[in-house]
């Protein structure tokens, strides 16, 4: 047996979040929804309906092109792809083929360990990016199958890489950071639970040394990471085994599905070429043109990319995984970038966003938007600093945040747990805090300093934790010293 190289291209499939979908003003937004209610004549493909590009979903698209580092056409236009499933009305479909908007890009990624921490980079060049309209879904039980097209006409961007991802691990980590650029610059939610986000992926193996690429196995529709990385490990090690068996690579190109309860693929066919789709250009569809002076406001308008944003938050002396927890989830960074703004501290921060914060969203079962907004965490960080709360109860406001929906001062004010600073409150419960503990003072007076704590804590239970716990400290040392 020669030593074996693994060679991975990926396909990936993101919707964009537009309104309405890509030729018609359906709602594009279907799921949930009660099957085949976002339907019109133009995504159901009657006849003598004509399409209308969706001028945002083409802005999108330019805009993940630019941010992946694909050029973008001067001039392409749209073709007909032909196909015959139940769930493609029109019996074909409206995509990119010979001009497709862009080529041409590079994606640069981190390999993490479990921990999240930085094991190595790696970089993947993105041969194209063009657009599409989606296909329906189709819902199989026993021999009966039922076709839902509120799917059908949502627009897509397909984003196809050149054969440079190396293993299973590669090609989830290059495309965990493509959905991160890709929310990134606003041109997709990718959201993976909806579907908004679905991989193909090529594999195939080569003897070390040689350039020379062999027939490969494509896995279609993966519609998460987890599906990603186990499909491709069971298709390098069935593509090992037949190498071993019979001597060499695969005879030609083949599709495999994935099956996700038993972990396995299964050979459907053998794979399409561009010739069976029966290419030509769409007719009902002008060409699409594109200015180079407004290609550069939109490429100098981007926002930061999420590579370098991570590399900003560990140079505030967060760890990998606390910089990428955040990086990888906008909303969450931009509560703690508000966060930080008023503490002036990134660990504090951190403990309150990443620890606190999220550790009370999942006990909740709650997502970061589902959980207290930026302004209300500003809020409870002004509670604190302020001094009308303490940190531990602080963290008692949020856990009540997180579950009821209320806001920190909504809270303080129902419980009644602000904190007392009144001088004059406080020395008078020091001066009972003495009176009630006579062997710790005695045993701080001998020099055991650590029996203040426990006066602190008698205070501190006192008042349910209200008690500002630096200005006891001072009262009680101006007094027992």
């Amino acid at each position: 047996m020669p030593q074996l190289e693994v060679v991975i291209g990926l396909e990936v499939h993101a919707q964009m979040n537009t309104k309405t979908k890509m030729f018609c003003g359906c709602d594009n937004d279907a799921f949930g929804k009660a099957p085949n209610t976002t339907v019109c004549p133009v995504c159901m493909g009657f006849p003598g309906t004509l399409p209308v590009p969706n001028k945002e979903a083409i802005a999108k698209a330019v805009k993940a092109s630019l941010a992946i580092g694909c050029a973008v056409a001067p001039a392409c236009h749209f073709d007909r792809k032909h196909y015959f499933y139940p769930d493609l009305p029109a019996g074909f479909q409206i995509s990119q083929y010979d001009f497709p908007l862009s080529k041409g890009g590079n994606v640069e990624f981190d390999l993490t360990d479990a921990s999240g921490n930085t094991t190595g980079e790696r970089s993947c060049r993105i041969t194209r990016l063009h657009m599409e309209n989606d296909a329906g879904k189709l819902s199989h039980y026993g021999t009966n199958t039922l076709c839902d097209y509120n799917r059908a006409g949502t627009p897509l961007m397909e984003i196809v890489t050149e054969p440079d991802l190396q293993s299973a691990e590669d090609a989830v980590a290059f495309a965990q950071e493509l959905r991160r650029i890709l929310i990134s610059v606003g041109a997709s939610d990718a959201d993976m639970f909806k579907g908004m986000m679905r991989f193909d992926a090529s594999i195939s193996l080569k003897e070390k040394g040689t350039e020379k690429l062999n027939p490969r196995s494509e896995i279609k529709n993966l519609n998460s990471f987890k599906a990603l990385e186990k499909a491709l490990q069971y298709e390098e090690k069935r593509l090992r085994g037949l190498w071993e068996k019979d001597k060499g690579p695969l005879p030609h190109d083949i599709t495999v599905g994935w099956l996700d309860e038993e972990e396995k693929t299964h050979v459907l066919r053998d794979k399409e070429t561009a010739g069976d789709y029966r290419y030509f250009p769409e007719p009902d569809l002008p060409p699409l043109s594109f200015d180079a002076k407004e290609l550069e406001k939109i490429r100098a308008a981007l926002p930061p990319l999420p590579r370098a944003e991570k590399k900003k938050l560990s140079g505030l002396g967060l760890t990998d995984a606390e910089a990428g927890q955040l990086n990888a989830d906008p909303d969450l960074k931009e509560i703690y970038a508000s966060v930080l703004e008023r503490l002036k501290d990134p660990k504090r921060a951190s403990g309150i966003v990443i620890t606190q914060l999220t550790g009370f969203l999942k006990a909740a079962n709650k997502t970061v938007r589902q959980g207290p907004g930026t302004q209300a965490m500003v809020d409870l960080v002004d509670a604190i600093e302020s001094g009308k709360i303490s940190g531990s109860k602080g963290k008692e406001v949020l856990e009540k945040m997180v579950e009821t929906g209320k806001s920190a001062p909504e809270i303080i004010a129902e419980e009644g747990i602000s904190q007392i600073t009144d001088e004059g409150a406080l020395t008078a419960l020091v001066d009972k805090a003495i009176a009630a503990n006579p062997r710790a003072i005695a045993s701080y007076r001998s020099g055991k300093t650590q029996a203040l704590g426990a006066i602190v804590g008698w205070i501190m239970k006192e008042t349910r934790g209200q008690a500002n716990p630096e200005k006891v400290n001072e009262i009680l040392r101006k007094k027992i010293s």
